[in-house]
Formats: C-alpha cells, sequence, structure tokens
C-alpha cells in the first residue's frame, strides 16, 4: 500500500517547529528582547534545518512548492474563520480613521515600492518586473499569504514577447513578508527605546490581574450548540469553513470559465481572482454570517452554530502555521537573484512606514499617540500579533483602547481596502499587454486614493472636534 505521507509530513514538521519556537521564546533572552513571535522564531528553523541549508529532515519534505500551497490554503481558511465571527458592532471616529489610516499606509508603501522598482526598471536593472515592488504593502501590510498569492499569480504573467512576470514570485513575496517580520521586531523595540529616553515616556508595570480584566476574551453564550451535542462545535466550525471555501472554489472556477475567452486580459485578470481568493471567501462567509443572523432575528433558527472563540484559535493557528511554512518554504537561491531590489525596497519600507505611522497618529489620535505608533508600526510591517506585542511594551495592562482599535480597525480596513486590490491588477494588464502607459496610470490612481483617504481622516477627526466643542 502506497500512503502519500507528504503533506501529513510537512504539517508534523511545522508542529516541531512551533514547538521548538516556543521553548526558545520562553528561554532565550534576547527573542525576549526583541518580541519576536513564535510562529516567526519557527519558521527560521525550519529554514535552517530544511532541504536550503542543512536538510535535516526526510527526503521530500518541506519542499518550496508544497509549503507554498499550505500558506495560500491557511490564510483562506485564517480570513474566512475570522469573517464567520460575531463582531461587536461599535462606531466611533478613531476606530473609523484607524481602519483609513491603515490602508493608506499600504497605499504610502505602495506608492514608494512602485517608484523604486520602476526606477530601477528603466534604469539599471532592466530584467526587473515592474510590479516587483507592489510585493511591499503586501508582505509588509498584510502578510506572507497574500504576498505569496498574488506573487505567485503574477509569476504566471507574461507580456507579448513571451518573457514572465516575476519568477518565483511567491517565494519572494514570502522573502519580503519575512523580513518585514524582522524589522517589525528588531526596529519596534528601538522605537520604544526612543520614545521612552528622547520623548520622556513611562510606560506602566505589568499587573497580570489587571490585563486579564482589559483583554478581549471570546467567551461561550447560552444559545451555542451544547457539549451534549452529538457533533462536536469544533467540527461545526470546520464544516462551516469548509462550504464556504467550496463555494470560493466554484465561484472562481466559474468566473475563470467565463474570462477565458477575452484572450490576454480575461487570463490576466482570472490569475488575480485566484490570488485574491481569500477576499473571495472573507466576503463569502460575511455573507453566510448575515445570513445566519437574519434567520435568528425571525427566530427560524434557535442556535448560533459559528462559534467565536473556536473561530478564533482556528484563525490563530491557521495563521501560526501560515507563517512557520511562508518563512520555511523561503528559497536562498530565488531571494539571491533579486536581492539588490528586495534589500534596498525593504529598508526604505521600513524608514519609510516608521515615519508615516508616527506622523499619522499624532494627526488622528487626540490621546496614546505614542502606543498607537507602536501597535500599528508592528502590525504594518508584521501582522496584528507583532503590533499587540510591541504595544505590550507600553501598554502591558491594556488599558489603552489601542488594541481595540488595532482589532476593529482592521475590519473597516477591508472594506476600504478593496479599491487598492482592484488597483493592483492595472500594471499585471499593462505588462501582459506591453503597455507603459498603465504604469502611469496606476501611479496617479495610488496617489489620488491616497489624497483622497488623508482627506477623509481630516474630515472625520474635524467633526470630532466640533463634538466636543473644541472646533466652531
Amino acid at each position: 500500500m502506497n500512503n502519500n505521507w507528504t503533506l501529513v509530513l510537512d504539517v508534523c514538521l511545522l508542529s516541531a517547529f512551533l514547538g521548538i519556537g516556543t521553548f526558545l521564546k520562553r528561554k532565550v533572552p534576547f527573542f525576549k528582547k526583541f518580541l519576536i513571535p513564535n510562529a516567526i522564531i519557527a519558521g527560521f528553523v525550519g529554514l535552517l534545518v530544511g532541504p536550503q541549508v542543512l536538510n535535516l529532515v526526510p527526503k521530500g519534505a518541506l519542499l518550496g512548492e508544497n509549503l507554498e500551497q499550505l500558506v495560500y490554503h491557511a490564510m483562506a481558511i485564517g480570513f474566512i474563520a475570522l469573517a464567520l465571527k460575531e463582531r461587536t458592532r461599535e462606531k466611533g471616529t478613531e476606530i473609523t480613521n484607524t481602519g483609513i489610516g491603515i490602508v493608506s499606509t499600504y497605499l504610502m508603501q505602495a506608492i514608494l515600492g512602485f517608484a523604486i522598482t520602476l526606477f530601477m526598471a528603466f534604469t539599471f536593472l532592466p530584467d526587473l518586473f515592474p510590479s516587483f515592488g507592489l510585493l511591499l504593502p503586501l508582505g509588509f501590510g498584510q502578510g506572507p499569504g497574500q504576498a505569496s498569492s498574488i506573487g505567485g499569480q503574477w509569476a504566471l504573467v507574461t507580456n507579448p514577447a513571451g518573457v514572465p512576470g516575476i519568477v518565483g514570485g511567491a517565494n519572494i513575496g514570502l522573502s519580503i513578508a519575512a523580513i518585514g517580520f524582522l524589522w517589525a521586531c528588531i526596529g519596534g523595540v528601538p522605537l520604544i527605546n526612543y520614545f521612552v529616553r528622547k520623548k520622556g515616556y513611562k510606560a506602566e508595570k505589568f499587573d497580570e490581574a489587571d490585563a486579564e480584566s482589559h483583554m478581549i476574551e471570546e467567551r461561550d453564550r447560552p444559545d451555542d450548540i451544547p457539549l451534549s451535542e452529538s457533533i462536536d462545535r469544533l467540527t461545526v466550525q470546520a464544516f462551516l469553513i469548509g462550504i464556504v471555501y467550496l463555494f470560493t472554489y466554484l465561484i472562481i472556477k466559474g468566473a475563470s470559465l467565463l474570462l477565458e475567452g477575452l484572450g490576454t486580459m480575461g487570463n490576466t485578470v482570472a490569475n488575480l481572482l485566484w490570488g485574491f481568493h481569500f477576499i473571495i471567501g472573507a466576503m463569502i462567509a460575511i455573507l453566510v454570517r448575515i445570513i445566519f443572523d437574519k434567520m435568528k432575528q425571525k427566530k427560524i433558527m434557535s442556535r448560533s452554530y459559528p462559534n467565536n472563540f473556536l473561530l478564533q484559535r482556528i484563525a490563530g493557528a491557521s495563521f501560526d502555521y501560515m507563517i512557520t511554512a511562508g518563512i520555511t518554504a523561503i528559497s536562498i537561491t530565488i531571494l539571491g537573484k533579486y536581492w539588490i531590489p528586495t534589500i534596498v525596497i525593504t529598508s526604505l519600507g521600513m524608514i519609510a512606514t516608521m515615519l508615516y505611522v508616527y506622523h499619522l497618529c499624532k494627526r488622528i489620535y487626540s490621546s496614546h499617540v505614542i502606543e498607537s505608533t507602536v501597535a500599528l508600526y508592528g502590525m504594518l510591517t508584521g501582522t496584528i500579533s507583532t503590533g499587540l506585542a510591541l504595544l505590550r511594551e507600553v501598554d502591558p495592562n491594556f488599558r489603552t483602547p489601542v488594541a481595540k482599535h488595532l482589532v476593529l480597525g482592521s475590519g473597516v480596513g477591508l472594506l476600504f481596502g478593496f479599491p487598492l486590490l482592484i488597483l493592483l491588477g492595472v500594471p499585471i494588464t499593462g505588462y501582459a499587454l506591453g503597455n507603459n502607459m498603465y504604469y502611469l496610470y496606476t501611479m496617479i490612481g495610488f496617489i489620488v486614493y491616497f489624497i483622497a483617504l488623508l482627506f477623509l481622516m481630516r474630515l472625520n477627526k474635524r467633526r470630532e472636534l466640533r463634538k466636543e466643542g473644541k472646533l466652531k
């Protein structure tokens, strides 16, 4: 009997790396000092012992393409799980401005990365894919899943001469995301020290009991599926996610078949749809959540089948494995081919993100500017987990509303982020058609949308000040 252990073996190895990463985080002072999340440590352990370096794993395990697929699907599962959750509907200028500010940072990163790439492509690196720099907001702002997924689709695009887009695009996306994690952790500590030493900021001391009372918790509700039910709650969450993902696949597959008849343009759009599968899955999950809520309101359904606590755990586990697999999958060979643009874009991207976030927070927040700056910097170079890890260094008891701003603002950011995702497809179309004017259209689109978001944040802030009587 020939059993295929490839997927199971990869997951087992990633689990072992996460265990090692957790041990190192608890026992090694360096990792504690720089606030490096367990999954990032695990990823670099995997990269070290994997086929790329020491090759201490069984033959055929941890191959790049297999890990990239795991990253691709783990990201979608995590997004669908989060989208199925019931949310507390809170309104507030600072929450709205946090979401808009997150997207404006994506746009700043996109403008910077795209400008640097175009300069290189039209001067001393003529073979550089023009959209290379757009992996900066995807890798830094949105993480390895998005960067790998969309970068992988860009590798399938060819220009009229048959030259492919970014060779190894998925791997480059993973590399940029991994560097972003490092900048989030290593750059975050000096940022905190700067505020403490230069600005005279004094962080509170950690109080475990007080921190517990301020943390965002997920609790069971009376209408949840009882433990005595013949089907386990976790199984219910798994089949809900599976059904949503099945519909995601069917919708993208159907759209791709319809687009095949449109030639190059149709194929380009179809590839982008497969790259944006996590967004489509999240939208379907939100629709399912709305349907469930309506059925409960009309007493058609008495139980709450999506369980917030379990969905959050599934999403968290998916993202931990996604990050670990993403870093483990980095190809040193491919990264070496693009090391100049990668180092230049990520280094300048880190500096620009730090300066922009500090300037942004001073404009949109009336208080807790330092806490917001630290948290948003960590989030917009890494993930929300690195943002919260940095926040805990300046707000250990979570007394400020910054953690809530990050969580709820991310939901608002999803809405304002759709136009950005559409703009990302414009230069790809230009490359496929061999028309450089599309790059100009893309840059104009980024700048116009960026200015519009800045204006909207300023308008929201002025409305808030009027309500408080501070502005006539």
